[in-house]
């Protein structure tokens, strides 16, 4: 009887944290999207960069992702606040991400290669810590849910978080490019893997 009581009140709790969540995700997306027209409004002021274009598709993908795969957190029993704030650094972060992608303005750059280079180290920097941050909030949702992932969770996690590392400290923009493109494509395609989007 215990357990049908409390049911609806851990469901209330997580409808509100989604609520809050969505909040900064909505943030994120909006930044990126608006970010994304900026070239359609004005083609002439910034000229696309491939591996920065790249980045924001990813980005586009894991928020949509994200959104989808915090669904898990519906099944969880115990709320606590500590689990609350790290939902809301995690968001946070994504929001960092896409503040970095598209800041306010660039007028003290030449451009967009530029700029994503003179910034490269904290946006990997971040991007790593998405990967790590991902770990523990799969945990969170429980043993059964981590294992169901199967060993390619976490190799692809640490493989991840790994190059991003290695883009922090490597200026090369052949890595960079091949790490995006590789990432890009195996981002989505793991989304429609998990969530049998082609089934």
């Amino acid at each position: 009887m215990d357990v049908d009581v409390a049911l609806p009140v851990n469901r209330d709790v997580f409808v509100h944290i989604r609520i809050i969540l969505g909040m900064v995700l909505g943030l994120s997306l909006t930044r990126l999207v608006s970010g994304m027209a900026r070239f359609v409004q004005h083609p002439r002021r910034g000229q696309v960069y491939p591996i920065h274009i790249g980045w924001v598709v990813f980005m586009l993908l894991s928020l949509v992702h994200f959104w989808w795969f915090e669904f898990g957190l519906s099944t969880l029993r115990h709320w606590t606040f500590e689990i609350y704030l790290f939902l809301i650094l995690y968001t946070i972060v994504f929001a960092m991400l896409s503040v970095l992608l598209f800041p306010d303005q660039i007028d003290d750059y030449k451009g967009y290669a530029d700029y994503f280079q003179s910034r490269r180290r904290w946006f990997y920097s971040f991007l790593a810590m998405i990967f790590v941050l991902d770990v523990i909030d799969t945990w969170i949702k429980g043993p059964e849910h981590f294992h169901a992932l199967g060993l390619e969770y976490p190799i692809r996690q640490a493989v991840f978080a790994l190059c991003s590392l290695v883009a922090v400290f490597t200026p090369s923009q052949r890595f960079q490019a091949v790490f995006v493109t590789v990432g890009v494509v195996y981002q989505a395609t793991w989304i429609f893997r998990q969530f049998n989007v082609l089934n």
